[in-house]
């Protein structure tokens, strides 16, 4: 198992609105089918955990039809399903081990309870706070003692009371296999792990695999290993369902209520993250928006009954809930009836249930806690330097418990962040013209203060320096250094500009004095936001002293990052991929929205991104055409992009009838006339959107002139040719300011689409289509 850590009327010249919430279905016909198929992952995965944890069989099936159906209804992540979970198999042993089964009830209604408290408290966001190291070395150390546990089952015996005793006692296990339960056990294993691989084979034997591989693995693996088990007649240990009958109430502990509280605490926490963790992914994967507090509110109801009838724990699954996605589930229907499905399977199929021997189950779970350890985390983790807390949690959980081992893995998580905090490093550099350039990088603490001192008075005292620290933390005494140490070598003669790569002057000289050598011009601007308005100065009377501002910070910020890559474009040209023809307007950043740089567009830009129809009487223009021409034939871009924008005066001016104004035509007049064909377009087939209405008539013609630009761009013979052959591909795109929302056009549908961030895999950037 793995946890993948998803309008009101207003003035013509904005779009201050937000697509109308997608309205779904209160229930489809593909809920019916995507229930059966989590139903039977369900069963078998139901049956093995209440095996590991060593309470009554029948607890793992009503934990997971409470969790279905409760959650189900109740929760606030619709396709989400919920049931016993395998992260909290070594806690429910051990809680059984120590207070008996009655007792275990009792510990998970009052975790239902807290969950019930705290979802009303509206906290379940806290929650996502833990560090990704701890919860993925927790799922993995869990993992690994469940596998460790049911190798046991599999080899014939019977496992420990903890991960360490079993560890101790796995030679002596492996010495004496049970040959029958060992075959079973190695049957449902392998059929697991080749069952999802069988869509892999070449040929006709692959596509034959792939229908194959639509019926769960679980419910192949037991059906096979019965089968086995049944036709050469094994001697197994299998299923032993008590028969259904009242469940005496749940008992309180007779134990210390400190350690009762504990128990309580820790389910509540390991349910919980698990469950939100859980939600968060299948979100993202069936890419909508749920209620974490709903979804907490609706574990903790789950909890309560599942307790109160003899169930496990619940909390949400991914496995369940990423198979319930993919099967095609739409609302919150799937998961109540795969509830409904198991509840009745429990009742009338409790006979079949009862021959499936006891090490194909536990071969089951130990393949699921090998999952459990997963390697695309171990990679993502290792890549942010957090391996360390991931180790020791994980060593911590398998050798101590999961209390003491997350206790263990935040420990060491505080300790690696306290040794970041104080790691600094102080480079020194003499620079060809005499002077010299101190970096520093990371937090300038008292920690830091020695080394600092050491590598400032290496210097020669009537050296010109420039102290270029990297904007992170600066406490007091490396503040008290830097100056003390400034004000010496200033007096012996030298010269000192302190500067942030960030912010010129702003941390080193909070008075606001501008040093010799530091940024010139009044920007505090990060380096990576001087565009914002300049909100941060005074406007200035001179634009072109703010530009030549901007220029400044540029050079001394920018230029040197990219430097190396405008070298490399120099060397080799350019070879962009994109013609991109916009409009105009100073508020459209082109390679903002489109996430790009120096060498990626080939930009061509006009007063309402228009393109001269060949022919029009009167509004020819050949600037366009020839940039057209030049990025077809001699740059052979693969796509042109046509992209408007909310607001546009140009559009503005059409519907106000600039261009026919009587008398002779101003240039902005003749220009305009190329938009006539869009106005045209406006009265007989405008444009739209998929999901949301035009604010304003401005907004329909500005969409509509896209759509009516790309036609007379076909119209090139340069274009119509390469089109033809299927090397050009012609774009259409609306930005939308107020929102900073991208627009696609759907040549089929003819409607815009709202771009979204999981139109591509997490962590890609998105850039135009090409």
């Amino acid at each position: 198992m793995t946890l993948d850590i998803s309008s009101a009327p207003i003035a013509s010249d904005t779009t201050d609105h937000a697509p109308p919430p997608e309205r779904r279905p209160a229930f489809s016909t593909a809920d019916l089918s995507a229930s059966a198929v989590v139903f039977l992952i369900a069963v078998p995965f139901s049956l093995g955990i209440a095996l590991a944890t060593g309470a009554p069989l029948t607890s793992g099936l009503i934990a997971a039809a409470v969790g279905g159906i409760v959650v189900g209804l109740l929760g606030g992540t619709p396709l989400q399903v919920s049931g016993p979970s395998a992260a909290l198999t070594v806690i429910t042993a051990g809680l059984i081990a120590q207070y008996g089964w009655q007792a275990t009830c009792a510990i998970t209604v009052a975790a239902g309870l807290l969950q019930l408290l705290l979802g009303a408290r509206r906290v379940a966001r806290t929650a996502l706070a833990v560090s990704p190291a701890i919860v993925h070395g927790m799922l993995a150390g869990v993992g690994l003692a469940i596998a460790i546990a049911q190798l046991h089952v599999v080899l014939g015996g019977s496992p420990q009371s903890s991960a360490l005793a079993n560890l101790l006692a796995l030679p002596g296990q492996l010495a004496g296999p049970h040959p029958a339960a060992l075959t079973v056990g190695a049957l449902s294993a392998a059929v697991l792990c080749g069952w999802p691989r069988l869509g892999r084979l070449p040929g006709r034997a692959g596509r034959l695999g792939a229908l194959l591989a639509r019926v769960p693995g679980p419910l192949v693996a037991v059906a096979l290993a019965t089968g086995l088990a049944m036709a050469l007649h094994l001697q197994l240990a299998r299923v032993e369902l008590p028969t259904w009958q009242l469940h005496g109430l749940p008992v309180l502990p007779h134990s210390p209520l400190a350690g009762v509280l504990t128990a309580v605490l820790t389910v509540t926490a390991v349910a919980s993250v698990e469950s939100l963790l859980s939600a968060v992914a299948v979100d993202r994967l069936a890419r909508r928006s749920g209620d974490l507090d709903r979804e907490l509110r609706g574990q903790g109801i789950a909890n309560v009954l599942s307790g109160l009838l003899g169930g496990l724990p619940v909390a949400g699954g991914a496995v369940r809930s990423s198979a319930n996605v993919r099967a095609g589930a739409q609302t919150r229907w799937s998961s109540v009836l795969h509830g409904v499905w198991v509840l009745l399977a429990a009742v009338a199929l409790s006979g079949g249930l009862r021959r499936i021997p006891l090490a194909a189950l536990a071969a089951l779970v130990l393949v699921v806690g090998l999952q459990m350890v997963s390697f695309a985390h171990i990679r993502n983790v290792h890549r942010h330097r957090e391996f360390p807390v991931y180790l020791a949690t994980m060593l911590g959980v398998v050798l101590l418990g999961v209390l003491l081992g997350i206790a263990l893995g935040s420990a060491v998580a505080v300790l690696l962040a306290l040794y970041r905090l104080t790691r600094t490093h102080v480079d020194v550099r003499a620079e060809p013209d005499g002077s010299f350039a101190v970096q520093t990088h990371g937090p300038l603490t008292f920690a830091a203060v020695p080394r600092l001192s050491r590598a400032l008075s290496a210097i020669p005292a009537t050296a010109r320096v420039t102290v270029c620290h990297d904007g992170s933390f600066l406490d007091h005494a490396a503040y008290e250094t830097l100056h003390a140490w400034r004000a010496s070598h200033q007096a012996a003669g030298g010269q000192v500009a302190m500067v942030t790569e960030r912010q010129a002057s702003e941390v080193l000289d909070p008075d606001g004095t501008l040093r010799a050598g530091s940024s010139p011009g009044p920007h505090r601007c990060r380096a990576w936001t001087p565009w914002v308005g300049h909100h941060c100065i005074e406007q200035q009377e001179d634009p072109h002293g703010r530009l030549l501002d901007g220029v400044r910070v540029f050079q001394q910020h920018t230029a040197p990052l990219v430097r190396p890559e405008l070298a490399r474009l120099a060397r080799e040209g350019q070879t962009p991929s994109q013609l991109f023809l916009t409009c105009a307007d100073s508020r459209l950043v082109t390679s903002m929205i489109t996430n790009s740089g120096p060498g990626d567009l080939f930009t061509v830009r006009n007063v309402g991104n228009l393109v001269p129809a060949p022919f029009e009487p009167g509004a020819a223009d050949d600037s366009v055409a020839a940039a057209v021409q030049y990025a077809v034939e001699a740059l052979e871009v693969r796509s042109i992009t046509i992209c408007g924008h909310s607001g546009c005066g140009a559009m503005k001016a059409l519907l106000d009838g600039v261009h026919e104004h009587p008398g002779p035509p101003t240039p902005l007049a003749r220009w305009l006339r190329n938009g006539r064909g869009s106005l045209d377009r406006l009265k007989r087939a405008p444009a739209r959107f998929a999901a949301r209405p035009t604010v304003d008539l401005v907004e329909q013609l500005c969409i509509t002139n896209v759509v009516q630009q790309l036609d007379q761009l076909l119209a090139n013979p340069a274009v119509e040719r390469r089109v033809a052959e299927g090397t050009l591909r012609l774009v259409g795109m609306y930005f939308d300011f107020a929102t900073a929302q991208t627009y696609v056009l759907d040549r089929e549908s003819g409607s815009f689409t709202a771009v979204s961030v999981q139109d591509t895999p997490e962590g890609e950037d998105t850039k135009v289509a090409a």
